[in-house]
């Protein structure tokens, strides 16, 4: 009697189960591949290899091909996602809330933990140490690289605390001139090659200073051999800015949305080796994230569009 009823009860969870999981597995006859973007900021070889292990193994996990797709700029993935030419991209929070101004057709996954616990990270200012500039006062009057206008770390938010502060950024006015370098590592390049004084970047403010902290675009640079953090001083540190979200398109199917996040949320645990790569440094993993982590943000971007019109 209890045999005949734990298989009638085996086959009502089957009846239930079996339509759930067709269900689920309904987008793949609706998207044929995924299509990933690159924001610029490195070069193309070293993005390509930073994301080749996890390429092969989001394929593998989804069972359709994942393509990916580097951008020379930041402007190139956000115009590809409004076009819906692309799929998903770990934006910069910039990025992310420019990117939803333009057409309202992306959401945020999941963000990056900080070992602190925090989902926050901090803009840097460097410059080269044999030039003697040990702070933002001694900037006065030498040039400012920023890394990209769509940039929260390498643009936005350093530009809003700077004028915040009472320096006047139009050239010669306090600094000699400033310009877009093309991304975080072309930036810190350009001050390693003495063609601008300082540069500003992204990093998660924590961990050994001289490993390039636990994270960002400098510890991407050091742990590739480009950079010393002995070469260079850390002149000013902004606020806590939120981490730049992985970005899906909204109209993706939620079955994919759903296994897309799960991947993520997995991949610190099962590979932390992959997780390291992509995001520069060893960080603790992701956890969802909201629209409302980049409120602000997208205030911020709305306030600039409305100054320059």
């Amino acid at each position: 009697m209890i045999r005949r009823t734990f298989i009638r009860l085996a086959f009502a969870m089957l009846a239930v189960i079996a339509p759930l999981a067709a269900h689920a597995q309904d987008w793949k006859g609706q998207v044929k591949e995924l299509r990933i973007g690159l924001l610029g900021g490195e070069n193309t070889s070293s993005r390509l290899a930073r994301y080749d292990n996890f390429q092969h193994l989001l394929q593998e996990a989804l069972g359709i091909p994942v393509k990916l797709y580097p951008a020379a700029d930041y402007a190139g993935v956000m115009q590809a996602m409004a076009a819906g030419q692309l799929d998903l991209s770990e934006f910069s929070p910039s990025a992310f809330a420019g990117a939803w101004l333009d057409c309202k057709c992306i959401e945020p996954t999941v963000v990056p933990l900080e070992k602190d616990g925090t989902v926050f990270y901090v803009a840097v200012m460097l410059a080269r140490k044999d030039s003697g500039i040990t702070s933002i006062e001694q900037m006065k009057g030498h040039s400012l690289a920023w890394a990209d206008p769509n940039s929260a770390s390498g643009y936005l938010i350093p530009s809003a605390s700077l004028k915040a502060s009472g320096i006047d950024l139009t050239d010669g006015a306090y600094f000699s001139r400033t310009g877009f370098a093309g991304g975080h590592e072309q930036g810190i390049i350009a001050v390693l090659n003495k063609q601008y004084d300082a540069a500003v970047t992204w990093t998660s403010g924590q961990g050994d200073v001289a490993q390039g902290y636990s994270r960002g675009a400098i510890r991407g640079m050091v742990d590739r051999g480009m950079l010393k953090m002995s070469d260079v001083n850390i002149i000013w540190k902004s606020g806590k800015i939120p981490n730049g979200p992985w970005g899906l398109r909204s109209s993706l199917p939620p079955g994919l949305k759903a296994a897309f996040t799960a991947f993520m949320l997995d991949l610190p645990k099962s590979h932390k080796d992959i997780y390291d790569q992509i995001e520069q440094g060893s960080g603790v993993g992701y956890v969802p994230a909201t629209m409302d982590i980049y409120k602000d943000i997208i205030e911020l971007r709305e306030t600039e569009r409305r100054g320059t019109r």
